[in-house]
């Protein structure tokens, strides 16, 4: 059996694959974070709640009323942005000028209300959910076994996450949405509705939350606790890769899912930490995250 310092490569390979799924779902959430942040000024930290709404709705869609995987996909993400558009409407508008701490406090509010619920509903049980039919079984790579749902997640994940990075930085509709949170009464006085962009941007940033929980239920359990475990991380995947970066976002995510996987072969006891770790180093280097701007 062939050896990397001591250990087999297909411990160590299946673990960067594994390390490489998880790195996905951690740059599709911090996408959506930075997007809101970078853009409203808001650190949602319902974002996780949002991530597991997604999953809830894709496994009651399948098991409730017949809609397949793959319609979920585009589904779902949809029915998110819109719950996210009535939290916003409602809710979030009237703390845009506050300080930071108050959209903190109010989106932990919201996210423990939808835990809250989802738990009264379903419990804290893990609901399965199936493989769709069409990506069961993987690829015999010789070193190692990778199976085909884990290598969509990877693709699909950078698709989307690089098509946000384009639609934000590359379009005219994105050129729209930054100005709208960065000047937004010179974009008002052009004819631009700035409370729809705004409402656009946080509808967007909630719905990549909620297409990365459709990818998720299969690999993960589908719990009502899913989003809270995952939110931790993803801040601090945030921080390091810069507040309000996109493309920070997706590399830091990308990179601390190896990161995290790779000492569960090496070292077991200190995986757990290592993400954290790497933020307090970063915070005390670069204060502004890896990819993030000095203000």
């Amino acid at each position: 059996m062939t050896e990397i310092f001591g250990f087999p490569i297909q411990a160590l390979m299946g673990q960067l694959v594994l390390g490489l799924v998880n790195g996905s779902f951690y740059a599709m959430l911090s996408i959506g974070l930075s997007v809101i942040f970078g853009m409203l000024n808001i650190i949602n930290f319902a974002h996780g709640a949002f991530y597991m709404i997604g999953a809830f709705l894709a496994w009651m869609g399948l098991y409730y009323w017949g809609i397949s995987y793959w319609w979920s996909l585009i589904l779902v993400p949809l029915a998110v942005a819109l719950i996210g558009i009535a939290v916003e409407r409602t809710l979030l508008q009237w703390i845009y000028k506050l300080d930071h701490l108050y959209g903190l406090l109010l989106t932990f509010g919201i996210a423990l209300v939808i835990e809250g619920m989802f738990r009264h509903w379903f419990g804290v049980a893990g609901q399965p959910f199936d493989v769709p039919e069409g990506l069961t079984g993987g690829f015999n790579l010789g070193f190692m076994f990778l199976p085909k749902y884990r290598a969509w997640v990877i693709v699909a994940s950078l698709t989307v996450c690089v098509g946000t990075w384009f639609i934000i930085e590359k379009t005219r509709l994105g050129s729209y949405l930054r100005a709208a949170t960065e000047n937004p009464k010179l974009t008002q006085a052009f004819g631009i509705n700035v409370p729809i962009m705004v409402m656009l941007i946080y509808g967007l940033g909630v719905g990549l939350a909620g297409f990365a929980g459709v990818l998720a239920a299969p690999v993960l359990q589908v719990s009502p606790l899913m989003g809270s475990n995952m939110i931790i991380v993803v801040f601090a995947v945030v921080v390091i890769g810069g507040m309000g970066s996109i493309v920070g976002s997706i590399a830091t995510g990308l990179m601390l899912g190896i990161v995290e996987a790779i000492p569960k072969v090496l070292y077991p006891e200190i995986s757990s930490t290592m993400v954290f770790i790497i933020m307090a180093i970063v915070l005390l280097l670069r204060p502004a995250g890896l990819f993030g701007k000095e203000r």
